[in-house]
């Protein structure tokens, strides 16, 4: 493969560059939405909560809108608004080509559910294109997203633990146990699943390694690219031909674009004959009633139906102003509010932080999870949210596996015993709490923070007797007496009543 200069660097001088972030920081919709407080009052919420879902850039929302003045289906070029629609969903193709470095022997596909849909469609292509190798190697930190389909749509599935970083805290994947796993199985293993980084600790995994090492077995790599894509520069490519990237799946509602699709951005030949996953209009050059013949055109083999088209032009409009920036730009701000974030909660009397809070000795983007030892976990975040306005989030983060043996609960393998099945209760449902930045944080938003869970820690008891679990296995607690309906804030027909009164 012929490599290709990358892309996702822009060439405006830093300073040019710098203060384009800096004047589009606030320019996200919900950023100053005001919430009731326990106490009476209200207050614009403080928004760490990132690694379940960014912000909506406005910019990118008013893209997307403008262009529904245009508004057509696409798969036709012969009057005006589907003419311009097919050019912006083209447009938007190109533009996650260009984020994450891709070049001619790299299609990008848009697929409903996010990373968890794209990650399903590869498992099963791959499965289908190379069904004597039914292993996949992957590891315990994985999202249940880059995990579970592989164990449904290939065969066995086997995890690697990660390794102890120098401050005796969850680390990377563990390189030397993958090394030997993938020896062990080289000759069954279809591909290595491995997250860029991940949802958990932040911690980031050497992707580009890992691919040079499957490649030298005939495997592939497939990457989660979820967490990583908003937050650092992420290429296909690598320093060699040997370690470039076979598939790399990106969810746009992480990347300050809700509503967008997923996307797969996968070297073209893994699709050559074979049907596609998915079949019906927009993807056939010919049907009657005894057969039909699938166009060989990619992307659009693999896009049948009718596109998300606001969701992903507002996603190809947010990949370009990422562009315009430079993630190498967006990757040193934020590495230097997640050290300040890290620094400023360790210091926290009686909290835990997993992974290390030194980022020179474990590289992660801005995710920080960690435990209050006075408090549960579903109780802290209520709190947060109650008495601060500020949301954050808790429980496992569909990373059960990984989240237990943080724990002390599951075994090296990820194994839970039987007797966590008693033993996790409603108000003891095992999990953390997890501060997640974006773009719009600041180190105000930290303070805050750092403040409330100093103020947590310290009236533990006064805090806990204002609060119940909820009965649902869940590991939530609920305010004894302040509660807001959420159709008080927000309902479809409330926002429709002044349409139709």
């Amino acid at each position: 493969m012929e490599l290709q200069a990358p892309r996702t660097s822009a060439t405006r001088p830093r300073s040019e560059r710098l203060a384009l972030l800096e004047r589009l920081q606030d320019a996200f919709i919900g950023l100053d939405t005001p919430y009731p407080r326990a106490d009476g009052s209200e207050q614009r919420r403080i928004y760490l909560d990132s690694a379940a879902s960014n912000l909506c850039w406005q910019p990118a929302w008013e893209t997307a809108q403008e262009a529904l003045a245009h508004y057509a289906n696409t798969h036709s070029h012969l009057h005006h608004g589907a003419r311009i629609m097919t050019a912006a969903y083209d447009d938007a193709h190109q533009a996650v080509l260009d984020f994450v470095d891709a070049p001619e022997a790299y299609t990008a596909i848009f697929c409903g559910t996010g990373v968890t849909g794209g990650l399903n469609r590869m498992a099963r292509l791959l499965a289908e294109r190379r069904p004597e190798r039914d292993v996949v190697i992957t590891t315990i930190m994985e999202h249940h997203a880059n995990d579970l389909p592989h164990r449904k749509h290939v065969g066995e599935v086997v995890h690697v633990p990660v390794e102890k970083d120098a401050d005796g805290e969850a680390g990377r994947v563990g390189m030397d146990h993958l090394r030997q796993a993938v020896k062990t199985h080289a000759d069954r293993l279809n591909y290595i699943a491995i997250t860029a980084a991940s949802n958990v600790t932040g911690i980031l995994n050497p992707i580009h390694e890992i691919a040079e090492l499957a490649h030298q077995h005939g495997a592939l790599v497939v990457v989660d690219g979820a967490q990583a894509a908003a937050h650092m520069p992420l290429s296909v490519q690598g320093a060699a031909a040997e370690e470039a990237i076979d598939v790399l799946c990106l969810s746009g509602h992480k990347i300050y674009a809700p509503g967008s699709p997923g996307v797969i951005v996968a070297r073209k030949a893994l699709f050559a004959g074979l049907e596609p996953q998915e079949v019906g209009g927009g993807i056939v050059d010919f049907v009657d009633t005894t057969r039909y013949d699938i166009m060989g055109a990619l992307p659009e083999r693999e896009e049948t139906g009718t596109p998300n088209l606001p969701g992903s032009i507002a996603l190809g409009a947010a990949l370009r102003l990422l562009q315009h920036i430079g993630m190498d730009v967006v990757e040193e701000e934020e590495r230097a509010l997640t050290q300040y974030a890290l620094s400023t909660f360790a210091a926290i009397p009686g909290l835990h932080l997993y992974g290390s809070h030194r980022l020179e000795v474990a590289d992660r983007i801005g995710v920080v999870t960690f435990n209050l030892h006075a408090l549960p976990h579903g109780l802290v975040t209520a709190a947060l949210n109650d008495y601060f306005g500020i949301a954050v989030r808790n429980e496992c983060f569909c990373a059960q596996p990984f989240v237990r043996q943080l724990l002390g609960i599951s075994d090296e393998h990820g194994v839970a015993p039987p007797s966590c099945f008693d033993t996790c209760s409603a108000d003891e449902q095992p999990g953390m709490v997890r501060v997640s930045l974006g773009l719009y944080n600041t180190e105000a938003d930290i303070d805050a923070c750092a403040e409330a869970l100093r103020y947590l820690a310290a009236h533990a008891d006064e805090i806990q007797e204002q609060y119940v679990p909820v009965p649902d296995g869940s590991g939530d607690w609920r305010h004894r007496t302040f509660h807001v309906p959420p159709e008080q804030r927000f309902s479809i027909d409330g926002a429709l009543a002044h349409w139709i009164d």
